[in-house]
């Protein structure tokens, strides 16, 4: 229905928060009776008695209920349920109509598209700098990186970089690069979920036992070492 009817409103709208701010709320209602089409019922709250008043003196004996009275309360409660609406909501079924071509909404989109493939030259850029030893440029990017690696394009670039450096024999690094790389893994392994399993965790398992630093004569550190604490 928002993209059929709302899209005139919408573009309207662009660059007035309160008006957006409006039309927010109202959607936000429009959501919320649909999940609790029914008001909450209010619960009779009945009194514990205190601590110790069994011990009293004077206790009033407990009324004698009426036979009559109560079997009419009964009565009156369960005529109201017959006569009380079905507790289900029929569905109501509509038809809605296609509204505008979905090239006016990914125009909307264009800035997205841009931000991710700014977010992915980021990445090629930060990792071409650690192996080409410019490390001040890579510091830079770093933090930018760390925060793409939200999104699964990038830790999907991230691995395929990854690779082309180890098929250029360029995975034994030096302190400063292994420190990048293995940060870069574990960013990218920390932001994965189920559905990556297959996917980038299983593309990072050979380049996690390729990289590598010297940490003394005949002594070797892999990355794998530094990330497998992931589930």
């Amino acid at each position: 229905q928002l993209v059929a009817y709302e899209v005139k409103r919408m573009k309207a709208e662009e660059g007035n928060k309160q008006k957006i701010l409006r039309h927010i709320k109202e959607l936000a209602e429009k959501l919320y009776k649909n999940e609790n089409p029914y008001p909450a019922v209010t619960m009779h709250k009945v009194q514990k008695p205190t601590e110790g008043c069994h011990l009293r003196l004077h206790q009033r004996p407990f009324p004698r209920l009426d036979e009559g009275t109560v079997q009419w309360i009964i009565d009156q409660a369960t005529a109201k349920l017959q006569t009380a609406p079905p507790a289900v909501k029929a569905e109501k079924k509509c038809m809605v109509p296609s509204g505008p071509p979905i090239a006016a909404i990914l125009e909307r989109n264009g800035n997205a598209l841009a931000n991710s493939a700014r977010r992915l030259e980021v990445v090629r850029n930060c990792i071409s700098y650690v192996f080409e030893n410019k490390m001040l440029e890579a510091k830079k990017l770093f933090p930018a990186v760390l925060r793409a690696m939200k999104g699964r394009a990038a830790r999907h670039c991230l691995t395929q970089e990854l690779h082309l450096h180890v098929q250029q024999n360029r995975a034994v690094l030096d302190h400063q690069q292994f420190d990048f790389v293995i940060r870069m893994m574990n960013c990218c392994l920390q932001d994965c979920t189920a559905m990556d399993e297959h996917g980038i965790a299983a593309a990072l398992l050979p380049l996690v036992t390729a990289f590598c630093r010297k940490l003394s004569p005949g002594i070797t550190q892999f990355a794998y070492s530094c990330v497998q604490e992931h589930v």
